[in-house]
């Protein structure tokens, strides 16, 4: 019972009417770019998501994966394979590759927007794509010319996946602590033998040969990260035209029972001498594993938008129909025996909470994959360096941002359907479960907090910032009777100030960046969305769709009074630095 139907009219005003992404793609010269075409991309991808993956949602959370101990196969729910090959055979999966490597060499910021169709549809299914993704990435721009025609063609077209494998029993975020070893073969190539935990599409049925990118020490490696280096491990070994040899000593050991995602298999992989090849240089594996690292937190932060937005589509169609009790003010609907929910002020909060971080965290989530666009397409190394910075600053905060909005408005959602929000068959409770993940793997909220205040933050001079406190400037400037105009110079202000502070506290207080890290991150959001709202409100009013105005007009009201605040929280919770986070002896806990 429930569904899911692609915000297309949301999702083409925030890229084309708030973020001139047609204006942006014609600057970074995308020859096959035009708005005639990527309404078309949309609309298509919007089918695919509603009519193929939606349906396979429930169905898969109940029944889950299949590991067989003896092989070590793992068989996906019923459906998920052939909606692969369906998939894969009307070519999304090189939406976004370039067509060098057969892509089609579509902006990034469009495969995202689809992107977060899939992961409302199926978020389990969405999983498997996603690191083949991130393969794509990192043998982009660190893969030698034969890893390349071998590998990364493959992947493109669809016939191979790929996997990132970091995680290890001992060791989670820590990756300075892993073992497993690479130890030189006489032809070049190294055998990798080690146990790598919580791998997504670690083993599956929906390709013959699934790609392992491995991190790895050489046996001369220095301790640390300073001695991790990145390997390629195929599944099926294969000789030097790509061709299949024998299976490579690589086998799926067992998969995690989750409480979510439960059609994703997450999977403990054990290579025992796996025949692999370097990729980039020895002992700089990191570099090109946090291109595959960055370009899963964006896509975690689209997954987080994607349950939002599903979770507010089935709560509002649910808040519509319920009948309970009347309206304080009197019958709104008197011909029938109660009124729908959706007139009790609470449950609009908790509606218009949900709606107001979808609709405004899509104008966030966008700015960041366009700026993925400018990175690869920059005309000039100013361009692309400035792109570089602004991706690099709102990575964490979308990634973070967005996923724990996923767990609040789930909630909320749920709570709108009472009773019936807990029991499975309105498919509610499977949103919650799903939800719950996203904030853990590929970087914690914790971990992108820290990145944002300390790397992005304080190691820049407060670059990405000040240069976000710019836009908030020039609209100002050019929006004199804007009705949000105090709260949100307001606002920026308050970011300003508490970023000064923070970095005057960490000079002696070695806890006081930590103590911070989490507020600073949803103050620096929260602040991020006043700005889109604003602007969304803006934007809408000049559109003439007097509807849409109306719509964007009170949402943005709604934000400005009732979410904004949480700033004010947050600045408080780091202006009371670290002493009640630390004096207390661990024993005492």
């Amino acid at each position: 019972m429930n569904t899911y139907k692609a915000p297309l009219k949301d999702m083409k005003f925030v890229l084309f009417d708030v973020l001139n992404a047609e204006k942006a793609y014609a600057d970074l010269n995308f020859a096959n770019a035009d708005r005639e075409l990527l309404d078309a991309v949309l609309e298509e991808a919007a089918k695919f998501a509603e009519s193929v993956l939606a349906p396979l949602n429930g169905s898969g959370d109940e029944e889950g994966c299949h590991h067989d101990q003896t092989t070590g196969a793992v068989r996906t729910p019923a459906g998920f394979a052939e909606a692969y090959r369906q998939f894969v055979d009307a070519g999304w999966n090189g939406l976004s590759a370039p067509e060098a490597f057969g892509g089609q060499g579509l902006p990034e910021s469009i495969a995202c927007a689809f992107k977060e169709m899939i992961d409302a549809a199926n978020l389990s299914w969405g999983a498997y794509p996603l690191l083949s993704h991130g393969a794509v990435e990192a043998l982009k721009h660190y893969g030698d010319s034969w890893q390349q025609q071998v590998f990364l063609n493959n992947i493109v077209a669809g016939r191979w996946t790929g996997t990132m494998c970091l995680t290890e029993p001992h060791c989670g975020s820590d990756l300075g602590l892993l073992k497993t070893r690479a130890a030189p073969n006489a032809d070049g190539t190294y055998a990798i033998t080690g146990t790598k935990i919580f791998i997504t599409g670690g083993e599956h049925d929906f390709t013959d040969n699934i790609i392992h990118l491995v991190l790895a020490r050489l046996p001369d490696a220095p301790p640390g990260v300073k001695g991790i280096s990145l390997f390629i491990v195929p599944k099926i070994d294969v000789d030097a035209d790509g061709s299949p040899l024998q299976p490579n000593a690589v086998r799926c050991g067992s998969i995690e029972h989750k409480m979510g995602i439960k059609g994703s298999a997450t999977c403990v992989m054990n290579f025992d001498g796996a025949r692999g090849w370097l990729i980039g240089e020895a002992n700089r594996g990191l570099n090109a594993m946090f291109i595959m690292m960055n370009s899963a937190r964006i896509a975690v932060a689209l997954q987080g938008l994607g349950l939002i937005d599903r979770a507010y589509q089935n709560a509002l169609a649910y808040a519509k129909d319920r009948l309970q009790m009347r309206a304080a003010t009197g019958a709104a609907f008197p011909e029938k025996p109660a009124d729908p929910i959706i007139v009790h002020p609470d449950v609009r909060r908790m509606l218009l909470t949900c709606k107001a971080l979808a609709e405004g965290g899509r104008c966030l989530a966008y700015q960041a994959t366009l700026q993925i666009d400018r990175v690869d397409h920059a005309l000039t190394a100013e361009e692309k360096a400035d792109a570089e910075m602004m991706l690099g600053f709102l990575t964490p905060i979308v990634k973070a941002a967005l996923t724990e909005w996923a767990n609040e408005c789930t909630y909320h959602a749920l709570q709108c359907f009472g009773g019936h929000g807990y029991v499975r068959e309105w498919g509610m409770e499977q949103l919650a479960r799903d939800a719950r993940i996203t904030t853990i793997y590929e970087g914690t909220t914790q971990i992108q907090a820290l990145d944002l205040l300390g790397r992005k933050t304080l190691h820049t001079g407060g670059a990405g910032m000040k240069r976000f406190i710019g836009q908030i400037e020039a609209f100002c400037c050019a929006n004199p009777d804007s009705e949000f105009l105090p709260a949100l110079q307001s606002s920026a202000r308050l970011w300003s100030e508490i970023s000064v502070e923070i970095g005057a506290a960490a000079k002696d207080d070695p806890d006081a960046l930590g103590s911070a890290a989490f507020d600073y991150l949803f103050l620096s959001a929260y602040v991020c969305l006043a700005y889109w709202w604003a602007e969304m409100a803006r934007v809408a009013v000049a559109s003439g769709d007097a509807e849409l105005a109306r719509s964007k007009i009170e949402t943005a009201r709604f934000y400005f009074e009732r979410i904004l605040p949480r700033t004010l929280q947050h600045a408080a919770a780091i202006r009371s630095g670290s002493r009640s986070l630390m004096a207390m002896d661990s024993a005492l806990f």
